[in-house]
């Protein structure tokens, strides 16, 4: 049995980056290039469950694209967490404010903006892809958008002692949850009648010993995608939103797709109408992998998952 990913140690590579991030406020992103690479070169050659995963993903992507991605060899597996690593620094820099000058392109913005001029607030289902934090720039133009995101507690406690350490003054509402309580939904109720926003994770398996999952396609074959957040759209009986934020070369790309106006799961085919989400979910993330192979972060089995 394939080991979950909440099981697979992140200490030594978070640690590795927080000295990324010293060499960074020190020297600049040159010197922080160099000194990644020998770096994630130990990560790669030291985990194997997370370096076999990578490489299965960019083997699934290549064919998937007719040979147009990068192929799974080694020297590609480093650029992977190379980007991974990029990406961590990034998640800092936009909190310091230090990428504020950066070209930001939107595809659906006025989406996610009609849902914020109705009043409401909504779940929105986001992806191990690219950098998440630009999402408030979405909200810069108008009024921001204030953020329930829901996370792992061990993961989420290693991104904040990074966070605070980089800006102390940055706040963003984490809620550690490994599953939903009454009590947990009944409190993100209320936020989403305020107008705030859920944020959950729409590509892992949930942390939980008999995780839900439904399987649709996903690069040429079927893989588990959790249930959860269309079951939390469903209670909220809010807006369901798809976000993706990635870097392309020099600029940060920004898509976001409205999924359901509402959420409705029918008692006869509830299965069904979860799947036929999921998979509209599943398309928008093979399209954004398409577009930035090196960008999608799940470094553990997902396809061997249950």
């Amino acid at each position: 049995m394939a080991r979950h990913w909440a099981s697979v140690g992140e200490a030594g590579f978070a640690g590795g980056i927080r000295l990324l991030v010293g060499i960074y406020k020190l020297f600049g992103r040159w010197p922080f290039r160099l000194v990644l690479y020998p770096i994630l070169s130990w990560y790669v050659l030291s985990h194997a469950l997370a370096r076999n995963a990578s490489r299965d993903y960019l083997r699934r992507l290549h064919a998937r694209s007719g040979g147009r991605t990068p192929a799974p060899t080694l020297a590609n597996v480093l650029r992977h967490f190379a980007a991974f690593g990029e990406t961590v620094l990034d998640k800092l820099l936009v909190w310091r404010g230090d990428l504020d000058d950066t070209e930001i392109r939107r595809d659906g913005a006025a989406t996610m903006q009609a849902v914020i001029d109705a009043g409401r607030g909504g779940v929105i289902m986001t992806a191990h892809i690219g950098n998440f934090e630009m999402l408030r720039k979405l909200g810069e133009t108008r009024r921001g958008i204030r953020l329930n995101i829901l996370v792992h507690t061990k993961h989420a406690e290693r991104f904040n002692r990074l966070l605070r350490e980089t800006n102390p003054d940055a706040h963003i509402r984490l809620i550690q949850v490994t599953e939903i309580s009454a009590a947990t939904a009944v409190m993100l109720a209320e936020r989403v009648e305020a107008g705030e926003f859920v944020v959950i994770a729409g590509d892992r398996v949930p942390v939980s010993l008999q995780p839900d999952t439904v399987g649709v396609p996903f690069l040429g074959a079927p893989a588990p995608f959790p249930v959860g957040p269309y079951v939390l759209a469903a209670i909220l009986k809010c807006p369901l939103v798809a976000l993706v934020a990635s870097r392309r070369a020099d600029h940060f790309h920004i898509t976001v797709r409205l999924l359901a106006e509402r959420v409705v799961l029918p008692r006869a085919d509830r299965r069904g109408a979860i799947a036929l989400l999921a998979t509209g979910y599943a398309a928008l993330l093979e399209a954004e992998c398409l577009a930035a192979p090196l960008q999608w972060f799940n470094f553990y089995p997902f396809w061997s998952e249950r």
